[in-house]
């Protein structure tokens, strides 16, 4: 067994799973297939053996991008979590996990589609007076429907309308 274990899941919290392991191959698909299944301009990816990896909470729901690929989303708030390309492992999309920080992409792929831009992003202005004042986080994490970043033995832990 070994002793790194990542969890992860939905923004809603109804698919949850867990990994062990190392997650390999981190890196971000530029494709236009992962750009439309993220909604962005690349897709974040990390994979784990089939053996290590299971669901803790709920079902995702599947669509065949491909002969090869489905893709793994949940059906009640659309989160983008899983590639699953017929093989040995499945893949995790980064952000879907409860700590994205600890795993840092090590390579690109897909290239002919990356926006041509994309490398000119940290020089992009920065405007402080639309960062959310801490007031207004508090307002917002109050009436937060977004599932935490850890399990939780149930969900849902509230119901909204």
């Amino acid at each position: 067994m070994s002793d790194i274990i990542r969890t992860g899941g939905c923004q809603c919290g109804a698919v949850r799973y867990l990994a062990e392991g190392e997650l390999g191959f981190p890196h971000l698909c530029h494709c236009r297939m992962c750009q439309k299944a993220a909604g962005n301009y690349f897709m974040p990816l990390a994979g784990v053996k089939w053996e290590s990896f299971r669901l803790t909470r709920g079902e995702p729901a599947w669509f065949r991008s491909s002969g090869t690929v489905r893709r793994g989303f949940c059906e009640k708030c659309g989160t983008p979590l899983f590639y699953d390309g017929s093989s040995d492992h499945i893949s995790v999309t980064l952000g879907s996990l409860d700590d994205p920080e600890s795993v840092k992409p090590r390579l690109q792929t897909n290239l002919a589609r990356k926006m041509s831009w994309f490398g000119e992003l940290d020089r992009l202005e920065h405007d402080a007076a639309m960062d959310m004042p801490p007031e207004e986080e508090k307002k917002v994490a109050a009436g937060n429907r977004q599932h935490p970043d850890h399990d939780t033995e149930v969900w849902p832990q509230e119901e909204h309308p």
